[in-house]
């Protein structure tokens, strides 16, 4: 059996793994465009993910709402305390169900479309999507997920209005929109 497998990884063939993939946090990027008085729009994003696909196809993602960045830490304050209430609702979490085999059989370099369906937990609420979304072998290890559209969020359906309106009043503005598009580039690797 040694011998049969020592040849298999001599000619390049590599079976597919039995293995949780884990999020590489460093690699990859949750990012939401926020819109204010109409017509200006900022792209942001949150700085710490974590995240796992087992080997049954159960992808996990948590958010740590603390890590927003917007690249105003007064603005970033004022979003963990006013629009998320970090205190009471320190993350947001995804959770879908995927088929991995597909996937994990990709050549490197390969990609594949996927259409599935997601539920994001935020403030308490939670909400399902079905998403479009572009997954990518890099190698024998490594995997990528890319959002083919951004998936627009909307703040009623998170309970989120209230927190809305007070960043709105605090800052002065006279208007921050409620629908938020939101992109992701997600690297997976497995140990």
């Amino acid at each position: 059996m040694r011998l049969l497998f020592a040849i298999l990884l001599s000619l390049g063939i590599v079976l597919p793994a039995q293995a949780k993939w884990y999020l590489d946090n460093e690699s990859s990027r949750l990012s939401f465009i926020s819109t204010k008085n109409l017509d200006t729009s900022e792209v942001h994003r949150f700085l710490t993910l974590h995240g796992t696909v087992s080997d049954s196809g159960e992808a996990s993602l948590r958010v740590e709402l603390e890590s927003v960045s917007t690249g105003i830490s007064l603005r970033d304050e004022r979003m963990r305390s006013l629009l998320f209430d970090i205190a009471k609702f320190p993350q947001a979490r995804v959770s879908a169900q995927l088929d991995i085999r597909p996937i994990s059989t990709l050549a490197a370099g390969a990609q594949l479309e996927l259409s599935l369906p997601l539920t994001l937990t935020l403030h308490g609420q939670s909400h399902s999507y079905r998403v479009e979304l572009l997954a990518t072998r890099l190698d024998d290890h490594r995997f990528q997920v890319v959002t083919l559209a951004p998936l627009v969020l909307n703040a009623a359906d998170f309970d989120l209005l209230k927190g809305l309106d007070a960043l709105r009043k605090v800052a002065g503005l006279s208007a921050i929109s409620r629908s938020v598009p939101v992109g992701a580039v997600l690297i997976f690797t497995h140990r």
